[in-house]
């Protein structure tokens, strides 16, 4: 099979994956296009030096929240940029009032982290294991742990506060 028809098969596959990681790091829709956009692109640029030393998710992983964190720091040195937080919509296939206000609030609280601490918890709410978030963001398993738990007290703290 041609390199792009191998690309393009693991992009469809994978993209509910990119998707994730994009809104977990913009504020409106236009910036999750755009940063989707570029995750591809990326993924593209660095396709021929996927080893297989990983999972093919993992090595996607990486890349996109690399890329994620590169677009957030050009985005801030854009004095023209407005967030539109407040008009973040959940949408769900049930119409369950209190878990779309819950999951609302914790999205909201999850905006205000560091990016660090955003890729952090995205990747536990995925279920990935801290062995696997170790590999994707390329921090120790115990420093994983001690930072995800770090984390997981300041969203308790500030969301107890609020």
């Amino acid at each position: 099979m041609q390199k792009e028809a191998v690309f393009t098969d693991l992009i469809r596959e994978h993209q509910a994956l990119l998707f994730k990681v994009t809104s977990v790091y913009t504020d409106n829709k236009e910036d999750q296009e755009d940063l989707f956009q570029e995750v591809v692109y990326q993924l593209w640029k660095y396709f021929d030096s996927f080893r297989n030393e990983s999972k093919i998710t993992t090595w996607m992983y990486r890349i996109a929240m690399n890329t994620s964190i590169t677009f957030i720091k050009k985005k801030k040195r854009r004095p023209d940029s407005v967030p539109v937080a407040e008009v973040f919509s959940i949408q769900s296939d049930t119409k369950d009032d209190e878990f779309e206000e819950r999951l609302r609030l914790l999205y909201q609280h999850l905006h205000h982290l560091n990016t660090l601490e955003k890729g952090l918890i995205f990747l536990l709410l995925e279920g990935k294991s801290y062995k696997e978030i170790a590999q994707i963001t390329g921090l120790s398993d115990s420093n994983v742990g001690t930072k995800i738990s770090r984390v997981k007290k300041k969203l308790k703290t500030n969301m107890t506060n609020h």
